[in-house]
């Protein structure tokens, strides 16, 4: 029986201005220093990481480091989540956002985010799954979720959240409601829409209080139905939504739910994790307690 423990680091080379590329040997060190035989994947494409998690999982690592953005870490859980063995998940968060980092309260200083990880202390969370992709954080639908996409790279870097949001008022004048169909845990909402979220934590896209009430491993998503609304209507909305308000107001459904299905009239992308995740229709079901994920201990 092998008593040598693995660790496999999975890094985006070009996140948080090649930070990763420069942290990495003293992060190996660390990792030699606690015992683990480590080795290193670097991502060159979309797809990469996925594919290295998924042999991390074949190969049976005892811990998988994923370092980058929400992007990075996207993959790797979506790699993992197919695998009979699934090992611990540690993050070294280096995006833009990184709202999952966020929700389980990993900082973004990488030796403090190595202390949580050699600490050892983990937690299993629920993921969720659609259309054959796994998501963390969020998935989203609608008009001003596809925004996310047009914000150029350069501006998020050195903008972050003030980027998504000024290019939201900038398009709203054009943005029209979506007509969907939401069967949700028995319950069916029929009508116009400006957004959908199923949100399985509370930090999403830099808003800490969008979904107030998820808790990451109940089994449960938190369901947010933004119906049509005018500009003013919306300017309000957000507002309310930096402290929480947001889900007693009226164009607002707010509610718990497993399975959640959405189908539209149009044509309407799909955001898994602020990454496009294809068309809508989707089932998004939730994977209780799925993948156990390194996290501070209180």
């Amino acid at each position: 029986m092998r008593n040598v423990k693995k660790a496999r680091v999975i890094y985006n080379p070009t996140s948080g201005r090649e930070a990763m590329k420069k942290a990495l040997p003293d992060v190996l060190i660390r990792l030699e220093e606690a015992g683990f035989e480590t080795s290193a994947h670097a991502t060159t494409g979309e797809g990469c990481a996925k594919g290295a998690a998924a042999l991390a999982c074949e190969r049976e690592f005892d811990i998988i480091i994923a370092a980058g953005g929400d992007g990075t870490v996207n993959e790797v859980v979506d790699g993992m989540a197919t695998q009979e063995y699934r090992p611990k998940l540690g993050i070294i968060p280096m995006g833009t956002t990184n709202d999952f980092a966020r929700a389980i309260q990993v900082p973004r200083d990488v030796e403090q985010a190595m202390d949580i990880i050699l600490a050892g202390h983990s937690k299993k969370l629920d993921i969720g799954k659609v259309n054959g992709h796994h998501f963390m954080n969020i998935a989203g639908g609608g008009k001003i979720t596809e925004l996310t996409y047009e914000v150029p790279s350069k501006l998020k870097t050195a903008l972050g959240q003030l980027a998504y949001y000024l290019k939201g008022v900038e398009m709203l004048p054009s943005i029209r409601p979506t007509h969907a169909r939401i069967e949700y845990d028995g319950e069916v909402f029929e009508g116009d829409l400006m957004l959908f979220l199923v949100a399985n934590t509370n930090s999403i896209g830099g808003f800490e209080k969008l979904a107030p009430h998820a808790e990451i491993n109940d089994g449960y998503f938190d369901l947010l139905i933004l119906k049509s609304t005018n500009i003013a209507e919306f300017i309000m909305i957000a507002n309310k939504a930096l402290k929480g308000n947001h889900i007693h107001d009226d164009h607002i459904i707010y509610t718990h739910a497993k399975k959640v299905s959405v189908q539209t009239e149009e044509s309407v992308q799909l955001n898994l994790d602020g990454e496009y995740g294809g068309k809508l229709p989707g089932t998004f079901e939730n994977l209780y307690q799925h993948i156990e994920f390194f996290m501070p201990e209180e």
